[in-house]
């Protein structure tokens, strides 16, 4: 820890450091948006795979499994032929959503600027 009591970036133990490793990933924070924009709570693989452009069913896959494993997205399967499987928020999960809705709302603010200053830098 820092004096300020926060974790400190440059120590891989750093909390903040250990999450942004888990969830900076953009089909990260898509699950996330996708499950959180969900009426009822409850989607289905395909259906996440249909709502995320681009994923490839091995990267959704892993993504879902990664989000499980940390608690942030519980999964249910229906016992059928073949199985039905759904994924959900958990409150853990819901929590997320607000601090990874700020980071869309500045990516839609400063990209452009992001973009102008990487065009014109020489190196």
């Amino acid at each position: 820890m820092t004096p300020s009591g926060r974790g400190d970036l440059f120590d891989p133990k750093c909390p903040t450091r250990r999450l942004l490793d888990r969830i900076g990933t953009k089909w990260t924070s898509m699950a996330v948006k996708v499950l959180a924009e969900a009426e009822p709570d409850e989607v289905r693989f395909a259906e996440l795979q249909r709502r995320m452009p681009g994923v490839s069913q091995k990267m959704l896959s892993v993504t879902l499994q990664s989000l499980t494993r940390d608690g942030l997205v519980a999964r249910r399967v229906e016992a059928t032929v073949p199985p039905k499987v759904h994924y959900r928020l958990t409150d853990l999960g819901r929590s997320l959503e607000v601090p990874l809705a700020a980071l869309r709302d500045w990516a839609e603010e400063n990209m452009v600027a992001v973009d102008r200053a990487r065009d014109l830098d020489p190196g």
